[in-house]
């Protein structure tokens, strides 16, 4: 609702801060209601937190039709509404985030509405910059080989790769995290072994449950057929005796050894070879 009118005009509609990423749009609708036949609309925008150094926010001001009533790169800070016998006027106000900001950066938007005979009204809005996160889709098996390289190049120049996540057992994907996706596909483009991004853009909500810990023992069952891939028994084959979840251990036994000699190892030192039937 707005947050403060007098007289018998009122701007009527949600208001707010909102996240966005560095190129995207935010629209907010709102209304004006008056018993004067015109009205002035007066915006005054700010960015920050860092005022002097910000980049350029658009903010454009549309009426029902998509008509643009004001914008900002404009030199007048106001605009002259009709409002035809009294009755709402509905408004839709755009914010595009410049695909050069940083997170954290903001602007916000205070709508004020005078009406001829002395009423006022307003209505606060604000944006914050928020970073991207894509899914860059690489050759099968080779999602390690592509996070390690785009990190390596993310260390050069400007900043632009907050971070490169390969999650076990998701292949032919990683995930990127950045503000300026163009800028992220450029990071991408002579890395060998990485294709495309997938078109999009996708939210920390639906890849959390790649960043809970997966238990190393998981899926291992008691007479699983494992070949141990590190430690002093590498290559051997074992057979899966005994399972310690609470350790993520496992004890296996040999199956070429003259004498059974019972092993224990951790969990991520095994590949299931053959499940027990």
């Amino acid at each position: 609702m707005s947050d403060f009118g007098t007289g018998r005009i009122r701007l009527t509609g949600e208001g707010g801060t909102k996240e966005v990423r560095a190129g995207a749009a935010l629209t907010w609708a709102f209304g004006l209601t008056s018993d004067s036949s015109s009205a002035v609309l007066r915006f005054d925008v700010s960015t920050g937190p860092d005022q002097d150094n910000a980049p350029e926010w658009n903010v454009t001001l549309y009426d029902a039709s998509g008509g643009e009533l004001w914008s900002n790169y404009r030199s007048k800070s106001e605009a002259e509404i009709d409002i035809p016998n009294g009755k709402l006027k509905e408004f839709r106000l755009e914010v595009i985030c410049p695909k050069g900001a940083r997170y954290g950066d903001e602007v916000s938007v205070n709508v004020m509405a005078a009406a001829a005979h002395g009423g006022k009204s307003s209505l606060s809005f604000g944006a914050v910059a928020k970073q991207s996160i894509m899914v860059l889709k690489t050759q099968m098996d080779q999602e390690k080989s592509v996070a390690d390289s785009l990190m390596s190049k993310a260390q050069l120049g400007e900043k632009d790769v907050y971070a490169v996540f390969s999650p076990p057992g998701l292949r032919g994907y990683v995930f990127v995290e950045g503000m300026n996706t163009d800028r992220l596909r450029e990071k991408t483009r002579d890395i060998k072994k990485a294709r495309s991004f997938v078109e999009g853009e996708t939210d920390i909500d639906e890849i959390s449950h790649y960043l809970v810990p997966v238990s190393a023992v998981i899926g291992i069952v008691e007479g699983d057929l494992v070949e141990l891939i590190n430690g002093p028994f590498k290559g051997e084959i074992a057979r899966v005796q005994q399972i310690d979840h609470n350790k993520e251990e496992i004890t296996v036994e040999l199956i070429e050894a003259m004498v059974p000699i019972p092993v224990t190892v951790k969990g991520d030192s095994v590949r299931v070879i053959e499940k027990e039937k």
